[in-house]
């Protein structure tokens, strides 16, 4: 398990890596797959399932506005893919910064004494912190939940409304 819980780790960092270092939406997007897919899959693998999958969700929404938005508005014919050379540079300067601070953070955990915990419960009457969570948003927050849905559906719509233009779609070159 740690073995996976490795594997995620380094899928988001990567991930996180690849959105900070491309310019161009057309390829920061991948990284930014990548590092969701890490993150909540990291979740999931430390007990938080439902936390995890809801996030997931969310993040595969907005991500699809985002970038169908982003998209539409960027005029570069000819964006930077992962290998040219602006992009690698900057990838390395990110890797080395990601290093010297896994370096400084490892150096205060050890020194401090904490750890990474599930949240597995054990016995009869352990309750997990995710299902908690989901009977509270359902009882006392489903009028909230029914109006979030729906401003989310309205900015979906105008985001599509926007990014259509005038008949001639979303990129307006002359």
């Amino acid at each position: 398990m740690s073995y996976l819980l490795f594997l995620l780790s380094l899928c988001f960092i990567v991930g996180l890596v690849g959105v900070a270092a491309n310019p161009s939406p057309h390829f920061g997007v991948a990284g930014l797959v990548l590092g969701v897919i890490g993150g909540c899959g990291g979740l999931v693998v430390l007990g938080g399932s439902f936390i995890g999958v809801v996030l997931f969700l969310i993040h595969l929404g907005g991500m699809l506005v985002v970038f169908a938005y982003s998209v539409a508005l960027a005029a570069d014919p000819f964006p930077k893919a992962w290998g040219s050379y602006f992009v690698l540079v900057r990838v390395m300067g990110y890797g080395v910064l990601f290093l010297f601070m896994v370096w400084v953070l490892g150096n205060v955990l050890l020194l401090g004494g904490l750890g990474v915990t599930g949240l597995d419960c054990f016995g009869l009457y352990g309750v997990r912190g995710d299902v908690g969570g989901v009977v509270s948003l359902f009882l006392a927050g489903g009028p909230i939940l029914v109006l979030c849905g729906w401003g989310l559906m309205l900015t979906l719509f105008v985001v599509l409304e926007l990014v259509r233009g005038w008949s001639r779609g979303g990129l307006r070159v002359p």
